[in-house]
């Protein structure tokens, strides 16, 4: 009864990037203006349940002594049931379940699978619910980087060489733990026979080394691996499996990362492009792993990225085109490669961004002249600006 706009800010959630999730929730709780929002911290604990959260900023930091969890700071006893219309329901042990009122809007800060690959944003509109960032479509879209690729090439993006690895080739012949073994995939692949595992190797072969593996449906380098000896193949594979039965393998890419963060645009106008910022990785780090994405203090980012202004101009149009091309809504970051050609190539679009404070989107808008709070302001006041439910319910 504050009169203030009422913001359910969501994090955890069951996929393996929960601590980015939290940490991404400690930056946006610290930065958000309370004197326009009441708000109302709602973790997804990694078993599924739906909690209250003490909201605490200081206990959602991440580093290298401590990952951040939704059960660490959970308030005791206080389960919440969504319900159709916008309403959130808390159960307490012993007690009749409680409204805690009607909530104006959702900001789904979750990464990566049961989150940012639309099952979550489903849910909200089933339940008539606004919440702010991509829609099903985008979100499933840009989670899966097969798909993602294809969309973007078909839109006549650049995009770098790769190859799927799926889960009925892979399994067709012999690998770890089986009758060939693990030493099978030099040169071209020799997982043995007319195998469609086979194929799969010699394809990648193809690419030349080193190649980057990873879940094609995964984020915050999770699973990724570098593979420069062909014998290593087969096992780095195996790891991505770990986190999804797809697989994508990449051509590796001389040049410098490029980042662009993305927001929608006021009164339905265009996209609008932040300043591009270079990843700047430690020398310690074999690539932009989850160590040194997050953890590592010698990671940092230069931004605006030291390209030639045509090329920045470049990377910002593409940024835009890449939004549109998925029918992203409300923020993204878009990831490039500048090649020591001079050529801009896409990499991945991400539909809820990393929000830590060592996260490149919200570190190159306010480089761009958008403070952090002015930032979450624009974000939630989009999304505010729709009608609950698929764009083309009556």
């Amino acid at each position: 009864m504050t009169g203030k706009v009422r913001v359910a800010v969501v994090f955890g959630g069951r996929s393996e990037e929960h601590a980015v999730s939290c940490a991404s929730a400690g930056l946006v709780l610290s930065a958000i203006d309370r004197d326009c929002y009441d708000v109302l911290p709602i973790g997804i604990a990694t078993d599924g349940r739906w909690v209250l959260t003490s909201g605490d900023p200081g206990l959602l930091a991440l580093s290298a002594a401590a990952e951040p969890s939704v059960e660490a700071v959970a308030l005791p006893g206080a389960e919440i049931t969504p319900r159709a219309g916008g309403v959130l329901t808390v159960s307490a042990p012993g007690e009749v379940p409680r409204d805690l009122g009607e909530v104006d809007v959702v900001l789904p800060l979750l990464h990566g699978t049961f989150g940012e690959d639309g099952t979550l944003q489903g849910l909200l509109e089933m339940a008539g619910t606004r919440y702010a960032g991509a829609g099903v479509f985008a979100s499933a879209a840009g989670m899966d980087k097969e798909y993602m690729k294809l969309i973007m090439s078909a839109r006549g993006l650049p995009v770098g060489r790769y190859v799927v690895v799926r889960d009925r080739d892979w399994r067709s012949g012999p690998g770890p733990g089986g009758a060939g073994g693990a030493g099978g995939a030099g040169g071209a692949g020799g997982a043995g026979g007319s195998s469609e595992r086979k194929r799969v190797l010699d394809e990648i072969a193809e690419l030349g080394w080193p190649v980057f593996v990873k879940p094609a449906r995964g984020g915050s380098s999770v699973g990724i691996s570098r593979v420069s000896d062909p014998a290593e193949l087969e096992a780095a594979v195996e790891t991505a499996r770990a986190f999804d039965t797809k697989v994508l393998v990449e051509a590796a890419i001389g040049g410098i990362e490029v980042e662009c963060a993305v927001l929608e645009g006021l009164d339905g106008g265009p996209p609008e492009a932040s300043l591009p910022g270079q990843v700047l990785v430690g020398p310690d780090a074999p690539f932009y792993d989850f160590q040194a994405k997050y953890l590592a203090s010698a990671t940092t980012m230069r931004i605006p990225a030291p390209i030639p202004a045509e090329a920045t101009a470049e990377v910002r149009r593409l940024a835009c085109a890449a939004f549109d091309a998925i029918s992203c809504e409300g923020l993204a970051r878009v990831d490039f490669f500048y090649t020591t050609a001079g050529k801009v190539l896409f990499n991945e679009i991400n539909t809820m961004p990393g929000m830590t404070p060592a996260s490149g989107f919200p570190l190159m808008w306010v480089a761009s002249g958008l403070p952090l709070p002015q930032l979450f302001d624009r974000v939630i006041q989009t999304a505010l600006g729709k009608r609950p439910g698929p764009a083309w319910r009556p």
